[in-house]
């Protein structure tokens, strides 16, 4: 077990249904990290939205900052953890006044520690369109390019998903 796997893509590219379908077909009881908080009403019901849709296929577990911690917790229990998303977490993180670098540091050392468990991190690439124009948008795109470049790094399958089709840039082909 233990192959970890990173999933980027754009917004709404089909980047958390390919890493579901991916959990899926490895998985005999699989947990669903999310890092998402429901601040307000529209992303409740987001949300629930998500939850109901995969309720029958993965035990839900919401962790908006404390991520390493979390996957240690789930992989005692669990065979293969899908985390959904990073970019969620890393504002959590800025939120909180968290060093996001060194969260970053934590969670690659926590990935190279879990063996018994599959971890699919999905995550926005964000780096793609232009230079934001304010400080805050730019700290966190470069945030974002550089936890995904050092997880890119120990993770065996890293995919890119398009208009819902991914492309294998390292590791086992894609579906």
């Amino acid at each position: 077990m233990g192959r970890h796997a990173l999933v980027l893509g754009g917004a709404r590219s089909g980047k958390t249904g390919f890493a579901e379908r991916l959990a899926l077909r490895t998985a005999h009881k699989p947990a669903y990290l999310a890092t998402a908080e429901a601040l307000d009403a529209e992303m409740r019901d987001r949300v629930e939205s998500h939850q109901r849709g995969r309720a029958e296929h993965f035990t839900t577990i919401e962790e908006p900052v404390a991520l390493s911690g979390a996957l240690i917790a789930a992989a005692a229990t669990h065979d293969v953890i899908l985390v959904d998303c990073l970019t969620l977490w890393i504002s959590n993180l800025l939120g909180a006044g968290e060093d996001v670098a060194q969260a970053v540091d934590e969670l690659a050392t926590t990935l190279t520690q879990i063996q018994h468990a599959k971890i699919i991190l999905v995550s926005n690439e964000v780096g793609l369109g232009i230079v934001p124009d304010n400080k805050l948008a730019r700290m966190f795109r470069d945030l974002a390019g550089a936890t995904h470049q050092q997880l890119a790094q120990i993770c065996d399958d890293v995919y890119f998903v398009v208009a819902g089709l991914p492309m294998t840039l390292k590791g086992e082909r894609a579906e």
